[in-house]
């Protein structure tokens, strides 16, 4: 998965409007859609496309969607 394929669906994941201003470098906790909700839907996003389980921990590790693409495709 490219980082662009990646951006799109971590937005449809989190239900953000307006992906085209989403970036490698944007930094997701800022988004006004991130929410403790979000977490969980991220949570279920990496597992359902990526087949990988991470939890809460994982992602107060990463800052930008970049980080959450390399934790996904590591």
């Amino acid at each position: 998965m490219e980082i662009k394929e990646f951006i799109e669906k971590f937005a449809e994941a989190i239900e953000v409007e307006e992906v085209e201003t989403l970036t490698a470098e944007t930094e997701f906790r800022q988004l006004d859609e991130w929410s403790s909700l979000s977490v969980m839907m991220t949570i279920a996003f990496f597992d359902e496309e990526f087949e990988k389980e991470i939890g809460g921990t994982d992602i107060k590790g990463c800052n930008t969607i970049q980080d959450l693409f390399n934790l996904a495709t590591a």
